[in-house]
């Protein structure tokens, strides 16, 4: 019921509508009198409104001739027929009005729940009829009987008047409909395929909301249908016993819309798109809320309003809107005080099938609040329709976002009619109920967690930075290149520069503008969706900044057009966010709370009770005044974001230019464009680059600029980060961050997220916040060490790549020489590689430059990294460049921020973990491996004293740097007055065996492989690559003595390193065919091995590498058959494979069948391929090949959240690298402890058969729509296959927990 509708029900006592909504009370047909009446003292011309508000009505040309009141009112009446049997809702004929039962709902209406399309409900419209009572009570009682899904409405006497030939049409049409309906339900009457699924007639499932009928019910109606008159082929029929009838109708009903969902059995993919409240979020719906959105941030109230009207008009345009649209709109009008306005739109929504939501009411109450005069009977009203729709007054300020003074409006509205009521106090916040965290969140005993090594005055001083550098969006901070002495030539181009860039400026500033003033067009076609909102978003100034800012970061050989536009795209996005932040007033609130967050961080206060994340949410709750902390940023789409760069990149590339004689000003200046857009092939495909003129490569190298210029989110934070509350809320203070990180564009799995009941995510979150809340510092002496190398022409075999001048040269070609074809040829490739080669060279210098800049602009600094995961659960630090995730030049610059004392056994580690860095002396015991470092102990002190002068032992190392960084710390170690007090910094490494593997022996209970991968106890630890390596020699003797010429040619060359990489990655899904290209890489490395016979010598080791394991890991094999074959049938099914981790992660795989967007711009005409695009059927072939990777790295990813929460209980500093552990070297000991309980406590869960209940409860209900055909054999052997779960071996979990080298 609409607002509008529900201030019309008249009660003794109740204001008439005009009082209530400004609105002259019309008697009769709602919709028909408002046309006739229009408002007055509205805001628009109500001509406008009457086009929207008959959205369906075709346009006539014979108000020309008519103009009797009378005449005009019947083309009126004649108008609304159309209409509503073009809603499908209800049947009406000129001259009488007849209300009839409809088989089929639409798909609108069925999936909505939805009672009515139009304005006013059945019941409502015949108290407008002045129907009869007793009528409207046959109609309550039969709604009621029938649970409300159907509508059985009484009918008026019949006039003898001859309906027109296009109503004589549409009953055809209709009658043949359900007829086709009811022949494919009789297809469909079979009872399911499940043995255990219940028949119910006319009730929904209660597992998933699909209807079913038994046989025998489904043929009785069917057949009472047969022999009965069908009520639309004669309206004149009176049946004797309607109650039979309406529940006969009901469940032939209820047969339709179990075929209706039968037809379409691929939409569980599409509603992963779907909000709780089943609100769409595709591409299209995304498109017109950020329009929306982008309007309402301009405060461009008319452009929204004429938009949404323009969807709102045609049905399949008015598809398109979901219920936010209309709240967004809603909270525009409410800044105008207009509830006319609201109250139309609420009419609207209903219209479109739409639900008003919560934000609807907070709209229309923040209207009512705002109003100087509002009537206390109209807001009681609202109130009474709000709870009628089964909210409560509370849910407003539990769920809901408030900007600015909403939320005192809201009150104020609430007070005038209710002047005692109060917020209810918070209940205690729910607890993670998972049995893995029960003991973590018990808090039976006392918890002391651990706090940052920083007072709070000097925290709340790092916050106030950050959130400086945050609002200024960009930094500038010196390259850490070596600054030449400056000459003449230099001061000339550096002041050639800032002329040209001035210049740059003021020419596309004068673009831009006329740009904008062009797409604003005129105001009578505002309803046109174009890119103008977007560009009133910034200040013009700031648009043209990014793009001259952006030319510097092109590379020489040119960059792809469809990256360019996406960065500039989301520079604009992020500065966006920051912007409607600071615009909503949040800044100060974030503020607030954090400065009191502090007190839970800061060594010298006593609260240390609270997680982060529990206190946060008690200070947002204590605080809850204002704006809300939590910003509701809808993403822009993927498409949207290209769109708006290409805009930019076209007007640099017109406008941008330079003087072709810059080096001999004397000449006549002639002006040439500085980016040329061309195309290139990659990959057989053409490419639209942008690539710069020669003439600015040349200024810009000869100018030797010294700074760069970087996002703000790019940085690490100097404050500890914001604690990740919910999906939505979390790491930087304004920079808008995803909770799970996913390919640009995919939005299913933030929806998923926000589905998922809150209290699931919590272990989740807490982890991420652990691992945000681990300080850092730079390791300042092996920092200078590498920029020195750096700029000394860098050393590739020690990872610093050398500048460009080091390239190789490009051949040369002198066109008056003959050249033959083969040498032209060759000529050609060489060409090829040497570009390829240059291209390699300036990304990786590049890449260099920007960590080390980073890390030197913060080398006094301390800092931390936020973190989010991806959809498998991964944890990632958000910072892209310098983090702890890098290579091994980024990961020995960093050492923990807070020092502990090394203990008794800390020196020991120190010197285990150097070793380990080496890789000398991977196969031998812990102790062996300490040994070895006393026994080197005077090559790794001379390491530490003369790294590049001495006898280099550190360069031969796997991770030369780490291990020049460790020989460092166990130099300073060693030489301390007591090395059990020597405070290390420095993060000592657990690393886990072939984690893949141990996680699916563990599943498998396999006792071979669990030996393989350490899982068992052992003297030394067990090499599972050696182990394949000598299965696959001794296949390779076999066949070699049986004669195969391959097998013999390989003798002697087959060895650990050649097979690590493809063992390695079996378990993550390799291919055959991958799995070849990874040998083939290795044997070319092998100097000896002979060239021409790589591609077999590949082709033949795959095979025995996979046979190997297949005979190593039998327990493996087939749990990873089980959960390929399981994806590939359930994606076939037409779902989209999903699951829950054992924390209560929810997982879905973002893989479909390719879309291509064309998106059309003045440079070029861009297809996207997009695969991530949840209404498109799942891709099978990938759904079933990543599966099983993806489950097993979901596993590893809660097996090191266990760790961390555990970890962080017990005071512990602990990071990770996926399945690499760091903390520092006197609590190894503790870490090694609890990483083997988790495990163990992990895999004592019934982990495959919980997931094979999950997938059975979620998939058994995609049921063929055709029962002979092969697709239902596919279906009985889906439920087959998921509800058998591979069986398991004898292994003892308990033997974990002793196992040495499980990580080490």
């Amino acid at each position: 019921m609409s607002l509008l509708r529900l201030c019309a029900s008249r009660s003794p006592g109740a204001v008439s509508l005009k009082e209530l909504l400004l609105l002259q009370p019309p008697p009769g047909c709602h919709r028909c009198l408002q046309l006739r009446h229009p408002a007055k003292g509205s805001e628009w011309p109500w001509g406008f409104f009457r086009r929207n508000y008959s959205s369906i009505i075709l346009k006539k040309d014979d108000g020309k001739n008519q103009t009797c009141e009378r005449a005009l009112l019947l083309e009126v009446l004649k108008a609304r027929i159309q209409q509503l049997q073009a809603d499908n809702v209800t049947e009406m004929k000129c001259t009488e009005v007849q209300f009839v039962n409809r088989v089929n709902l639409t798909p609108l209406e069925s999936r909505t729940g939805s009672k009515n399309l139009t304005f006013l409900p059945a019941r409502e419209l015949k108290k407008s009829l002045n129907l009869n009572s007793a009528a409207l009570v046959k109609e309550i009682t039969a709604e009621e009987q029938t649970g409300k899904k159907s509508r059985v409405e009484t009918m008026l006497p019949k006039t003898t008047s001859a309906p027109s030939k296009w109503i004589e049409k549409l009953d055809k049409e209709k009658r043949n409909k359900t007829r086709r309906q009811l022949s494919v339900v009789k297809k469909v009457k079979a009872p399911l395929p499940l043995s255990n699924a219940k028949k119910v007639t006319g009730a929904k499932s209660t597992e998933s909301g699909r209807k079913s009928t038994s046989k025998a019910e489904a043929a009785k109606t069917l057949a009472a249908r047969r022999t009965s008159p069908s009520v639309m082929s004669n309206p004149h029929t009176v049946h004797p016993d309607p109650k039979s009838d309406a529940l006969r109708d009901s469940s032939i009903l209820t047969e339709v819309e179990k075929l209706d969902q039968q037809l379409n059995n691929w939409e569980p993919s599409a509603k992963l798109l779907e909000d709780e409240e089943g609100n769409k979020y595709g591409d299209a719906q995304r498109n017109i809320l950020s329009y929306i959105e982008a309007c309402a941030f301009n405060n461009d109230l008319d452009r929204a309003h004429q938009c949404v009207m323009f969807h709102h008009r045609i049905l399949t345009r008015r598809k398109q809107l979901n219920i936010k649209i209309y709240s967004v709109l809603m909270h525009l009008w409410a800044k105008k005080g207009s509830l006319n306005q609201i109250g139309k739109l609420f009419s609207l929504a209903e219209e479109a099938g739409l639900k008003p939501n919560l934000d609807c009411y907070v709209a229309a109450l923040e209207c009512m609040g705002r109003m100087e005069n509002c009537s206390s009977h109209v807001i009681a009203r609202c109130i009474q329709q709000l709870e009628e729709d089964g909210f409560t007054m509370q849910d407003l300020f539990k769920t809901c976002v408030f900007r600015k003074d909403e939320r005192e409006m809201v009150l104020k509205a609430i007070y005038a009619v209710e002047p005692n009521f109060q917020l209810l106090s918070e209940p205690e916040m729910e607890v993670c109920q998972c049995p893995l965290v029960k003991h973590f969140y018990s808090k039976v005993e006392p918890v002391k967690y651990p706090k940052l090594d920083l007072c709070v005055e000097e925290l709340k001083e790092r916050f106030d930075r950050q959130l400086s550098k945050e609002q200024a969006d960009t930094i500038t901070i010196d390259s850490v290149e070596v600054t030449k002495p400056i000459t003449e030539k230099m001061k000339r181009m550096r002041k050639r520069l800032v002329d040209l860039r001035a210049k740059w400026q003021k020419s596309l500033l004068q673009a831009f503008r006329e740009c904008k003033f062009h797409l604003a067009g005129d105001r009578s076609c505002s309803w046109r969706m174009n890119l103008y909102p977007y560009l009133c978003l910034l200040d013009e100034e700031e648009y043209v900044d990014i793009m001259v800012q952006s030319i510097a970061n092109i590379p020489p050989n040119g960059e792809a057009l469809l990256i360019i536009a996406k960065e500039l795209g989301n520079r604009i996005y992020n500065k966006f966010s920051i912007r409607k932040k600071v615009k909503n007033e949040m800044v100060d609130k974030i503020k607030d709370i954090y400065h009191a967050y502090i007190e839970l961080l800061a060594k010298d206060t006593e609260l240390n009770n609270f997680l982060p994340r529990e206190y946060l949410m008690k200070l947002e709750k204590k605080m809850n005044l204002g704006t809300s902390l939590i910003s509701e940023d809808s993403p822009w789409p993927h498409v949207l974001i290209v769109h708006l760069g290409t805009h930019l990149v076209d007007l640099m590339v017109r406008e941008i230019k330079i003087p072709i004689n810059t080096q001999n000003p004397g000449h006549e200046k002639k002006l040439i464009p500085v980016l040329y857009h061309m195309y290139s092939f990659r990959s057989n495909k053409q490419i639209g680059f942008i690539k710069p003129h020669p003439i600015l490569t040349q200024i810009l190298s000869e100018a030797a600029e010294t700074t760069l210029i970087f996002d703000s989110c790019v940085m690490p934070m100097v404050c500890a980060p914001i604690p990740w509350t919910s999906s939505r809320l979390g790491a930087y203070v304004l920079t808008p961050t995803k909770l799970m990180r996913c390919v640009e564009g995919a939005l299913q799995h933030q929806l998923l997220l926000e589905k998922c009941k809150s209290s699931d995510l919590h272990a989740v979150l807490d982890t991420l916040n652990q691992l945000g809340n681990c300080a850092w510092k730079v390791n300042k002496p092996i920092l200078d060490l590498i920029i020195s190398i750096f700029n000394d022409k860098g050393n590739e075999n020690l990872e610093i790549p050398p500048p460009l001048s080091e390239a190789p040269d490009m051949p040369k070609f002198n066109p008056k020489c003959e050249i033959s074809p083969a040498a032209k040829s060759l000529l050609k490739k060489k060409i090829a590689w040497v570009r390829k080669r240059s291209a390699e060279m300036h990304s990786l210098r590049m890449d260099a430059l920007y960590k080390l800049s980073i890390a030197n602009h913060i080398r006094d600094d301390i800092f931390w990294f936020p973190h989010n995961m991806d959809f498998r659960g991964r944890t990632y630090p958000c910072p892209p460049y310098f983090n702890h995730l890098g290579s091994d030049v980024t990961r020995a610059i960093l050492l923990f921020a807070e020092g502990k004392p090394l203990g008794e056994h800390g020196l020991n580690w120190l010197k285990i973990h150097l070793v380990n860095l080496t890789g000398f002396k991977k196969n031998c015991s812990l102790k062996e491996r300490h040994d070895y470092a006393d026994k080197v102990m005077a090559d790794i002190l001379d390491s530490a004293d003369n790294p590049l002068t001495g006898r280099k032992w550190w360069m031969n190392a796997d991770e030369p740097w780490q291990t020049l960084a460790c020989c460092t710390e166990i130099a300073h170690a060693v030489r301390s007055p007591d090395p059990t007090k020597y405070i290390s910094y420095f993060p000592v490494h657990q690393d886990g065996s072939c984690n893949g593997l141990q996680h699916y022996a563990a599943l498998g209970r396999d006792v071979i492989g669990a030996t393989s991968v350490n899982l068992i106890p052992c003297e030394v630890p067990q090499d599972v690559y050696n182990g394949v390596a000598q299965q696959v020699e001794e296949f390779r003797k076999r066949d070699a003595e049986k004669g195969v010429k391959i097998a013999q040619i390989l003798e002697g060359f087959i060895s650990r390193k050649v097979v690590k990489q493809t063992v390695m990655t079996v378990v993550y899904g390799v291919t055959r065919f991958g799995g070849r290209l990874q040998i083939e890489k290795r044997l070319k490395e092998i100097e000896d091995f002979p060239k021409d016979y790589v591609w077999d010598a590949s082709h033949y080791l795959v095979q025995q590498v996979f046979s190997s394991l297949k005979e190593m890991f039998t327990g493996t094999r087939e749990i990873q058959d089980w959960l390929t074959e399981s994806a590939r049938l359930i994606a076939r099914s037409g779902s989209s494979v999903e699951w829950v981790t054992p924390l209560g992660l929810p997982i879905v795989q973002p893989y479909h069948r390719t879309r291509t967007t064309l998106l059309r711009s003045n440079l070029q005409n861009l297809k996207m391929q997009i695969s991530h695009d949840a209404t498109q059927r799942p891709d099978t072939v990938k759904q079933k090949n990543a599966f099983p990777p993806n489950f097993i790295h979901s596993l590893d990813s809660t097996h090191m959240m266990l760790t961390a929460l555990y970890c962080y209980s017990a005071g512990l500093t602990f990071v990770s690298v996926h399945d690499c552990f760091w903390t520092h070297a006197f609590t190894v000991d503790v870490m090694n402890k609890v990483c083997r309980e988790q495990f163990v406590a992990l895999h004592t869960q019934p982990i495959l058969q919980d997931l094979s209940k999950f997938l059975v409860n979620k998939y058994r209900h995609n049921i063929p729509v055709d029962r002979k055909s092969k697709k239902l054999q596919e279906y009985k052997r889906m439920l087959e296959l998921l509800s058998k779960v591979p069986k398991t071996g004898e292994f003892d979990l308990e033997k974990v927990k002793e196992s040495t080298y499980f990580f080490s």
